[in-house]
């Protein structure tokens, strides 16, 4: 299996925490030396391990804010 490389270009931004000391955080990372996209995942403590995520660009994140804006949360 290939090596996976990855940068965070920015703060740490913590959505909920977890109970086995992994956070679900939105961040901005860079994949493989690419451009950085917004990502959400879950994150060991220490940052080394990571679950499974989405990666949007600033475009589909802002769309996905406006969504997010115009439904009721129940």
């Amino acid at each position: 299996m290939a090596e996976i490389k990855f940068e965070f270009k920015g703060e740490h931004n913590v959505i909920a925490q977890g109970n086995k000391g992994w956070n679900l955080e939105l961040n901005l990372v860079s994949w493989n030396d690419r451009d950085a996209k917004y990502d959400i995942r879950s994150w060991s403590e220490d940052h080394t391990k990571m679950g499974k995520g989405i990666t949007m660009t600033a475009q589909e994140l802002s769309a996905l804010r406006e969504l997010l804006n115009k439904i009721e949360i129940k």
